[in-house]
């Protein structure tokens, strides 16, 4: 049964032990099925990105029990080898509960529990955080244990002292390396797209073959027996006329899950790539356009500079449908404010300027306000938030000249998250919807019909 990488709190080494795993079996032409547990995008898309098969998200919260049991066993089947990278710490879930957590995935999946630990500057008290961990959760089980941060013999002789009594193996100890060290920005590890350190494939299953006992490891790694379940079936609606929808995907926004594709491309929707990085103009044949999430804030110079790619958004406004998130959503205001202070203009399409603020980040719930082509009144979802910017919304300073259009536009939805009261977020109208919230459409039948019917409905109305 393939093991769920976890430690007692993030930074301690999940993400580099799940690359060394996986680079290491790539060097020995093993696939690894990866998943990494939560509403991640940054470590998926490190784990992607050495030619092993697309890391998947697990997130019990945003898509339920049943479709990450399938979407697990699903692709995990694909592959004699599979592992799962654990989010924050074993426990860590919705607020202050284990909800959605590590350890929910992997009492909901019924996989042991592979410990790594930050070592440093620990010896005798590394037993009591193991035994802590261990005795918290009696139907958990954690099978082995690797120690990080382990710089000399002397140090490792000790934690074998310490742990020789104890029923656990002891699967490796890995020493510091700055080669290993994955780089690191405002929102996690800085995206392989997103021009970070790329991972030396070569060095990283050196560097495991050297400091892990990778030949104990390899049995914790074997992909589940078959198992029959409900298949994911994304066909469950048809469509009488089928239109392009265009994606915004680049070094600027790459934050979407893979399902998202997948699912439109199965139910027999065309997609087109854009690039506002490129300076490109959104297809013609497009119908609707998603932008995803991404770092806007970053590029802002850039995508002000991208005269092609805004007068193209701004004429495609006009007749598309447009859905935004997060970082897709800023590029729709008048204007970005980067890290530095300087205001770089945006597309000026909904009323509002962004610059930066305190961390905006967890599960919320979400209520629909009135019928919108994502929700409907009343309707319950759930989604994903994750920013440092904020929206300044005055029309009265802004003043664009355009208010009869601004009057049009409404709050889709209220947001709030763990023990917090419902707000009035984001932006639509019956071509628009822009918000901070990530949605995970594919395991939300409801709102992924809502999603197509309003980019092929959009389109006949004004084609």
């Amino acid at each position: 049964m393939p093991c769920v990488i976890s430690s007692p709190s993030t930074d301690s080494g999940k993400t580099t032990l799940s690359l060394l795993l996986s680079c290491w079996a790539f060097s020995k032409g093993i696939k690894i099925q990866t998943f990494k547990v939560g509403p991640d995008y940054l470590d998926q898309q490190q784990l992607s990105s050495i030619g092993q098969p697309i890391c998947r998200n697990l997130d019990i919260f945003l898509s339920g029990e049943e479709w990450v049991q399938e979407s697990f066993f699903k692709y995990s089947l694909k592959y004699e080898f599979s592992l799962i990278e654990g989010a924050m710490g074993l426990f860590d879930g919705l607020g202050s509960t284990t909800y959605s957590s590590t350890a929910n995935i992997s009492k909901l999946l019924n996989v042991p529990i592979i410990f790594i630990v930050n070592a440093r500057g620990q010896a005798a008290s590394l037993l009591a955080t193991i035994r802590g961990f261990r005795d918290f959760d009696s139907e958990l089980s954690i099978a082995g244990i690797i120690f990080n941060n382990v710089n000399s013999d002397r140090h490792k002789k000790l934690i074998k002292e310490v742990f020789q009594n104890e029923d656990i193996e002891i699967l490796g100890f890995l020493p510091s390396d700055s080669k290993i060290t994955l780089n690191k920005a405002n929102l996690g590890l800085i995206s392989p797209m997103d021009n970070g350190k790329e991972i030396d494939v070569e060095y990283f299953a050196n560097f495991a073959e050297r400091n892990l006992d990778v030949f104990s490891l390899i049995k914790f790694l074997k992909s589940p027996q078959k198992k029959k379940l409900n298949p994911i079936n994304f066909k469950d609606f048809k469509i009488d006329k089928i239109n392009p929808i265009a994606i915004a995907e680049d070094k600027i926004f790459h934050f979407q899950y893979p399902e998202t594709k997948e699912y439109l491309s199965e139910i027999g929707i065309p997609l087109i790539s854009w690039s506002i990085y490129d300076d490109e103009e959104i297809p013609n044949e497009a119908s609707s356009l998603i932008i995803p999430g991404g770092f806007p804030e970053k590029y802002a110079d850039h995508i002000s500079n991208s005269s092609k790619s805004l007068n193209s958004l701004r004429k495609f406004r006009k007749n598309g449908f447009i859905y935004a998130e997060c970082g897709g959503m800023m590029i729709l205001g008048d204007s970005i404010k980067d890290e530095n202070g300087n205001n770089h203009k945006m597309s000026g399409i909904l009323p509002f300027r962004s610059k930066k603020s305190k961390l905006s980040v967890g599960y919320r719930y979400i209520e629909g306000l009135k019928d919108t082509p994502i929700i409907k009144q009343n309707q319950l979802i759930r989604g994903h938030e994750f920013h440092y910017w904020e929206i300044e919304n005055n029309l009265s300073e802004l003043d664009f000249g355009k208010a009869e259009s601004y009057k049009k536009l409404n709050s889709p939805w209220k947001i709030k998250s763990w023990k917090t009261e419902y707000k009035n977020e984001g932006f639509f109208d019956e071509k628009l919807h822009a918000s901070w919230i990530h949605l995970h459409l594919p395991s939300s039948p409801e709102v992924a019909k809502n999603f197509i019917d309003a980019t092929q409905i959009t389109f006949s109305k004004h084609s």
